[in-house]
C-alpha cells in the first residue's frame, strides 16, 4: 500500500491522471489508503483531517511519487469548515473527485446516560458536512462537465446496528444523499456513489471492538471481542483499508462512468449473514 507507482502514459488506465481529489479523514485508515491509491493513478490530492503532522507526512510521501499534495488541517465537526477549505485550497486546484470519508462512531443504548451531543456530533460529521461538501463541489463539477462524488457509508447504513443508532442513521442518510444527488447530476457527467464497508482494520474499528461499553452492551467478553468479530464475517477476516481504496479508485475512473447512485458493499460477505 505504501508504494506509489508512477504512471507515465497519458491519463493512465483509469483515465484520471492529473485530476484533483479532496479526501476527508485522510490522516489514517481508509482515507490514508485512498490517498495512496489515487496518487498511484496520478491523481493530485488535497488531504483533510484534524491532525496536521500525519497529513504533512502523507503529503510528502505523495509528492515524492510525482503528484501534487495540499494539506488542510481542520475539524469537520465545525460548521465553518467549508469556508476554511475554500480559503486554503489554491485557486488552481479545482476538485474533480470528492471522497467523503471522515466519520465518527459512538455507542449508546436508549437507557444510557448519553445526551444529545453524541447524536449531534455524529450527524454533523457523518452526514451534514458530506452534504455541504457534495453540494458545493458537485455544483462546480456540474459546470465543468465531469466529476466523481464518492461517499464512504457502511453496511450499517443498510441494516441498523444495535447500540449504534446515531451512526446507522447517519450512514443510512448518506446513502439517501448519494441516490438523490446521483439523479440530479446524472446528465452532467458527474457520478455519485457510496461504498459500504463492513469491519475494516482501522483504528476506529479496532477501538470500537475493544471498547468495554460496546462489549458489555453486546454481551461479549473484551478478551474475546476481536476474535468473535472476525468470525462473524463469512471470510473470517477484517477488510484491509487498501481494498476499500481500490474500490474507490475504480469508482473515480472513467471505466466506472456508467455506475451512479449505487451503494456497493465491501464487507467479506457480512451483509448477507
Amino acid at each position: 500500500m505504501e508504494a506509489i507507482a508512477k504512471d507515465q502514459s497519458g491519463t493512465g488506465f483509469y483515465g484520471i491522471k492529473g485530476k484533483n481529489a479532496l479526501i476527508t479523514g485522510a490522516s489514517r485508515g481508509i482515507g490514508y489508503a485512498v490517498a495512496i491509491e489515487l496518487a498511484a493513478h496520478g491523481v493530485n490530492c488535497a488531504l483533510l483531517s484534524r491532525s496536521q503532522e500525519p497529513l504533512q507526512s502523507l503529503a510528502q510521501k505523495l509528492r515524492s511519487g510525482g503528484v501534487r499534495a495540499e494539506v488542510i488541517a481542520c475539524d469537520l465537526g465545525d460548521k465553518d469548515t467549508l469556508t476554511v477549505i475554500e480559503s486554503r485550497l489554491p485557486a488552481d486546484f479545482g476538485i474533480d473527485i470528492l471522497v467523503n470519508n471522515a466519520g465518527i462512531y459512538g455507542t449508546a443504548s436508549v437507557d444510557s446516560d448519553e445526551d444529545a451531543s453524541l447524536w449531534t456530533a455524529t450527524i454533523e460529521t457523518n452526514l451534514s458536512m458530506p452534504y455541504r461538501l457534495a453540494r458545493y463541489f458537485g455544483a462546480l463539477m456540474k459546470k465543468s462537465g465531469w466529476g466523481r462524488l464518492i461517499n464512504v457509508s457502511s453496511i450499517s447504513g443498510q441494516k441498523g446496528e444495535c447500540f449504534g443508532a446515531a451512526y446507522s442513521a447517519s450512514k443510512f442518510g448518506l446513502i439517501g444523499l448519494t441516490q438523490s444527488l446521483a439523479l440530479e447530476l446524472a446528465s452532467s457527467g458527474v457520478t455519485v456513489n457510496a461504498v459500504c464497508p463492513g469491519w475494516v482494520d482501522t483504528d476506529m474499528a479496532v477501538s470500537q471492538i475493544n471498547d468495554p461499553d460496546w462489549c458489555k452492551l453486546n454481551g461479549i467478553e473484551p478478551e474475546h471481542s476481536m476474535e468473535l468479530t472476525r468470525l462473524s464475517v463469512p471470510q473470517e477476516r477484517l477488510i484491509e483499508p487498501a481494498e476499500v481504496a481500490s474500490l474507490i479508485a475504480y469508482l473515480a475512473s472513467n471505466q466506472a462512468r456508467g455506475i451512479t447512485g449505487q451503494a456497493i458493499n465491501i464487507c467479506g460477505g457480512l451483509s448477507i449473514t
